[in-house]
């Protein structure tokens, strides 16, 4: 029989069972996560299930973050926090309320995933922490509901796509601009419920922070995850941040089934996710020029300390420009607080920028940030659906935090090549 890739290990391990993509498991949770915006149905759901008087199955392995509507935006945003202040206090849940930031930054940075496990999160982009080399899910609020009351959830084993980047990513071409040209080739559904590994050497000489933009983004081609196997890369991230903790990484069969495909990233150059899909995708060059209202930096997917440290040296000492709004929302507080003493708030802020608290902020069109009807927006999230980040009528155009960092004091989309040096 030939051997198994890493997500069929993993759901093996999972499910005590020799699992195969394809087949249907009754798999044991490693860790579940919940947030203000997709808790409250969940933890309606739970006591459908539990009764008034119910326990979650167990509360070590839960984890409640306030990150979409933080601080409450809104009367009902407020009702919301209540109750699920109420819940994990009576649950005795660990809650890290409106203090830590986006939920996809903290839970691998809390050492709440490790390499191995199955979690799942009530959010589609869960699957970044797949980063780390666990099989990680987004699921609907009323599945969640089940695993607080159980701990286990039925899964269909996925096949597996391989997408391997060969190669050295040139001078400010980052991971951000090599995900979204795969998003591109492979389409918006290319790879639907399937476990998207990124693999190859471009890959492995990446850091944690790029390989989790890599991972975060495998939902934009309809993946159910998105994976890169452990190595040493990922054992000194988790041992810094999991001390104590088993650390059972595992990896796939050289002779697992799986589908591949292999882009060459020597000559890539800086991709845009052009209105209104995330496979709308073309080199930045295509879009030079085109006028800008306002430019995000944050998100779980471009949030961390080496995102910002890169768009601050595109930009420079100058200012934004004139006319151009830039929001920059570091992913969490350990983030914002190495921004901070790294001294880059005070050089954003001077060039104009309003450096806002740990949040998603303007990515789902929540708490601020809005856009109006025709105005244009750089981000360097990961959706640009009609409506994301506010009116109907704006536009969103998604990039890397090189080209946002540019683009911020030109006014307009900009090659980051073309001011390097300046």
């Amino acid at each position: 029989m030939t051997g198994q890739t890493l997500s069929e290990k993993i759901f093996s391990r999972a499910a005590k069972v020799e699992a195969r993509a394809g087949q249907f498991v009754m798999a044991d949770i490693d860790c579940a996560m919940i947030h203000d915006i997709t808790g409250p149905l969940a933890v309606k759901g739970f006591y459908e299930i539990s009764g008034d008087d119910g326990r979650v199955w167990d509360a070590s392995k839960i984890v409640m973050l306030f990150d979409h509507q933080v601080p409450a935006d809104s009367i009902k945003a407020a009702e919301n926090h209540q109750m699920l202040r109420r819940f994990a206090g009576e649950q005795g849940l660990l809650n890290y309320d409106v203090s830590e930031g986006v939920c996809h930054q903290v839970m691998p940075e809390k050492g709440h995933v490790l390499p191995g496990q199955l979690v799942v999160g009530s959010d589609s982009h869960t699957c970044t922490y797949g980063a780390l080399g666990a099989f990680s899910t987004g699921i609907g609020s009323t599945d969640m509901a089940s695993v607080l009351a159980t701990g286990r959830l039925w899964f269909m084993v996925p096949r597996t796509l391989r997408l391997i980047a060969e190669g050295k990513l040139p001078s400010l071409v980052t991971s951000k601009d090599l995900v979204l040209r795969m998003i591109g080739d492979v389409g918006a559904d290319g790879a639907t419920y399937m476990a998207c590994e990124f693999a190859g050497p471009t890959v492995s000489a990446m850091n944690m922070a790029e390989r989790m933009t890599m991972a975060n983004m495998a939902i934009e081609m309809g993946g159910k995850a998105g994976l890169v196997e452990p190595d040493d890369v990922t054992l000194r991230y988790i041992e810094e941040r999991a001390a104590g903790q088993e650390i059972n990484p595992i990896k796939g069969d050289d002779d697992a089934p799986c589908t591949v495909r292999t882009w060459e990233v020597d000559d890539l150059e800086p991709q845009v996710a052009l209105p209104h899909n995330v496979d709308r995708v073309e080199p930045v060059g295509r879009v030079a020029g085109t006028k800008i209202d306002q430019v995000f930096l944050g998100s779980c997917t471009n949030g961390r300390f080496e995102d910002i440290e890169l768009a601050c040296r595109l930009m420079g000492n100058e200012p934004v420009a004139r006319g151009v709004r830039m929001i920059v929302i570091p992913a969490s507080r350990t983030e914002y607080l190495k921004v901070l003493r790294a001294g880059l708030v005070e050089r954003l802020m001077e060039a104009g920028a309003l450096v806002e608290s740990p949040c998603c902020g303007p990515c789902m069109g929540g708490s601020f940030g809005l856009l109006g009807p025709g105005e244009a927006c750089l981000s360097t999230s990961n959706r640009n659906f009609v409506g994301r980040q506010g009116s109907s009528e704006a536009s969103v155009y998604l990039c890397s935090p090189a080209t946002a960092g540019a683009s911020a004091i030109s006014g307009v989309i900009t090659d980051p090549r073309d001011i390097q040096g300046r």
